[in-house]
């Protein structure tokens, strides 16, 4: 299921990194990480919109619920620091 969202977020936004992380195990909570050239100068309301229209087809079938942190590459080099990803 992680390979999926990470798809499904990539056909939306093809120039981001996208990190999916299932940190209870349970395959229905999710967590994504999105970094995008396309989310300079939009609002983090207006880069969540883009990734959760995205995402409107897994919520109705598979995906319970997902935290999502959004960044322009801009503001990611100044903040990835604070995360643990690879």
């Amino acid at each position: 299921m992680l390979e999926q969202i990470k798809e499904t977020i990539l056909e939306a936004l093809p120039d981001a990194t996208v990190y999916v992380a299932d940190p209870n195990n349970d395959g229905q909570h999710f967590e994504a990480l999105v970094v995008s050239p396309t989310f300079e100068g939009l609002s983090l309301v207006k880069q969540h919109q883009m990734v959760m229209n995205a995402m409107k087809e897994k919520f109705e079938t598979t995906v319970h619920a997902m935290a999502l942190k959004t960044f322009a590459p801009s503001k990611w080099e100044s903040e990835k620091h604070k995360f643990n990803v690879n």
